[in-house]
């Protein structure tokens, strides 16, 4: 099980990555607000509430929330520790009201 970071990156070996516990109950809650937040996000372009500016903004803010992620539970073999949900969560929260903000202005 081998893992090599680079930049803050962090890139794995296959047998690394099925180690991982995507299904662990932390990481499953943060993938579903994910989940809603893009398709939110979604909507709101579908709708013309998001320009593409905005779009390009949330969508970065949405990707650097999940890489966060994903550094995470590299450093807890597939896990998310509790506070590192506290913390995912927050930055969710803020992206949310930005969504809300953006689709409203």
């Amino acid at each position: 099980m081998a893992a090599l970071t680079v930049g803050g990156l962090i890139a794995a070996n296959s047998s690394f990555a099925e180690d991982w516990k995507a299904d662990h109950p932390r990481r499953v809650e943060v993938n579903q607000r994910q989940r809603h937040e893009e398709r939110r996000i979604g909507k709101g372009i579908k709708h013309g509430q998001i320009d593409a500016g905005e779009a390009a903004q949330l969508q970065a803010e949405q990707q650097k929330i999940h890489n966060e992620q994903m550094q995470d539970a590299a450093m807890h073999n597939g896990h998310i520790t509790k506070k590192e949900k506290r913390q995912l969560n927050r930055e969710e929260n803020a992206e949310s009201r930005q969504i809300f903000h953006d689709r409203h202005n």
